[in-house]
């Protein structure tokens, strides 16, 4: 099964993960950064196990993040 993988504390804040798919992202209101929602937390690193046509949704999303820490499995 192909995975999303969140590296979460290199995440700037910027929010460009939300606007592009609110579906799967949110914004903390804690610390500002990106969350993967519905992601298990393996050392800091997210991981959500998703289905192929997320994983093309995503794709575009990873590509528009400033830091290059989305990235899919």
């Amino acid at each position: 099964m192909p995975k999303i993988v969140h590296y979460r504390d290199k995440c700037i804040g910027c929010g460009i993960c939300f606007e592009m798919q609110p579906g799967i992202w949110r914004m903390s209101k804690k610390d500002g950064k990106a969350t993967l929602v519905k992601a298990v937390n393996k050392k800091g690193v997210f991981i959500l196990d998703v289905e192929i046509q997320d994983t093309l949704d995503t794709e575009p999303v990873a590509g528009a993040c400033p830091v290059n820490l989305i990235k899919i499995w």
